[in-house]
């Protein structure tokens, strides 16, 4: 792949399992299904101003939108990405990637999208310590003072009650264990946040 350029693959989360290396040292490994990942436009400084592939993930179940397949040639998308390149790429529009790009060893990163939580208090979100639970204590669970006399307001960023989870989370330096190109299922070491057949990106 030319300089300066990161490949980025749509991929769907199965779940987490176990598996022995070669060695017969055990080790956690998280299931992850390559979905189909193509380029759909190529921008570059003559015409748009910088070098950038646009990466979309098709969806041949929805019904198709004008503006979307005017716009990447017939194909109706599902999700788009797009990764600024310091030079003008030689990839070319429908060039897809997939499991071909990955192989054992390979450190990834991968971008998804932590299990939301609702909204939780200070115990569960930030990991406050309660009070006593005897003597009549009402004081469990709640967040104590949350301020002072001056300046007679709360201030920015205080840890609080609040919504907890939903948010992007990278994993960098994950390693590829296992890929099985006739599937395009790869199986990475540890734990990869988010639910079970959440969406995540993975970037090479």
């Amino acid at each position: 792949m030319e300089k300066g350029f990161r490949v980025k693959i749509f991929a769907q989360k199965i779940g987490t399992t176990h598996l022995y290396t070669d060695q017969g040292k055990h080790q956690v490994v998280t299931a992850l299904k390559l979905l189909k990942t193509i380029v759909g436009k190529i921008k570059s400084v003559e015409v748009d101003g910088y070098n950038s592939l646009v990466l979309i993930q098709p969806n041949e179940k929805a019904k198709p939108k004008k503006t979307i397949t005017g716009q990447f040639k017939g194909h109706n998308v599902r999700k788009i990405i797009e990764e600024r390149t310091d030079e003008k790429s030689e990839a070319r529009v429908n060039d897809e990637f997939s499991s071909v790009n990955l192989k054992v060893g390979d450190q990834i990163s991968i971008v998804a999208t932590t299990k939301g939580k609702g909204f939780q208090g200070t115990v569960k979100r930030h990991g406050f310590q309660t009070g006593p639970k005897t003597h009549g204590s009402r004081n469990y669970r709640r967040p104590g003072s949350i301020g002072m006399t001056t300046p007679s307001r709360i201030p920015v960023g205080k840890k609080m009650a609040g919504h907890m989870g939903a948010v992007k989370n990278t994993a960098k330096k994950v390693q590829v264990e296992r890929v099985d190109e006739k599937t395009d299922i790869i199986w990475v070491k540890g734990h990869i946040a988010g639910p079970n057949r959440g969406q995540i990106v993975i970037v090479k």
